[in-house]
């Protein structure tokens, strides 16, 4: 094996420096992709939570349904495909995403535009132990990859605040309507409660533009590229030209002997 890497010595070296040569330049060529996040930590409701707990019973029975403080719905419409495709429809963003994948804006659609956006653009990591959680984008411009993360944070508080604002404007509506309509003291101071519980949400609701989330670091335009990492292809080219050469030389040296044993 030493004599037959020794005699192609300027073979391995030939191949090696031509895997690294082309590893180099599509390092080179490639285009530059650069990442913007976003971390962010659920908003605190906490105290709302526990007033909302002690009235959960009666609401229920008043067919009114209280919020939870659950985390679980924003971080779920910040995943899912709905709104993310209500944000790429929003900013009319379709041709972009396919342009910037090379992908032909005429033969495809919406759907095409989506499905890149959600494997290849936006990711959500979600840290437990931190309880915080981080919006990422990919895109070619940094500055475009910034805008688009704030701007989706923004509008995921705001349609978490419209729907809270919406349901707690009901609410208040059906509470006040059965108050005016029984005379039962008791049911009334109840019901009193509970309508009291609705006006706090609506006001929470109205205050707060960061309803689901809380920035804690917003995106920016980074100077560092994303991708491509034209260090480690350059290094994984060099190693699998090695690891190409060497084969090709064993091969030739003792595939043949193998054939007239």
């Amino acid at each position: 094996m030493i004599r037959a890497v020794s005699a192609d010595r300027w073979v391995i070296v030939g191949i090696t420096g031509a895997f690294t040569l082309c590893g180099v330049i599509y390092a080179l060529i490639a285009p530059q992709w650069y990442r913007a996040d976003v971390v962010m930590v659920p908003a605190d409701q906490k105290s709302m939570s526990n007033a909302f707990g002690q009235l959960g019973g009666l609401a229920s029975l008043a067919g009114v349904s209280l919020p939870s403080g659950s985390n679980t719905e924003p971080l779920a419409v910040l995943r899912s495909q709905g709104f993310s495709r209500s944000f790429i429809e929003s900013r009319e963003l379709t041709k972009t995403i396919l342009d910037g994948f090379g992908e032909s804006s005429e033969e495809k659609d919406v759907r095409d535009a989506l499905k890149l956006f959600d494997i290849k653009v936006r990711s959500v990591v979600e840290e437990k132990k931190a309880g915080t959680v981080t919006l990422s984008i990919i895109w070619r411009d940094p500055v475009v990859a910034a805008d688009w993360a704030n701007s989706m944070v923004r509008m995921l508080n705001d349609r978490q605040r419209k729907k809270a604002l919406d349901e707690a404007e009901r609410n208040v509506t059906y509470l006040q309507k059965e108050i005016a309509n029984t005379s039962v003291i008791s049911l009334q101071q109840s019901l009193g409660r509970v309508l009291e519980t609705e006006m706090q949400k609506l006001l929470l609701a109205r205050g707060n533009e960061e309803f689901a989330y809380k920035i804690i670091d917003p995106a920016v335009a980074s100077k560092e590229r994303f991708a491509p990492r034209r260090s480690v292809i350059a290094v994984l080219s060099f190693l699998a030209g090695i690891l190409f050469a060497s084969m090709l030389t064993l091969t030739r040296h003792f595939f043949p002997l193998g054939l007239t044993r």
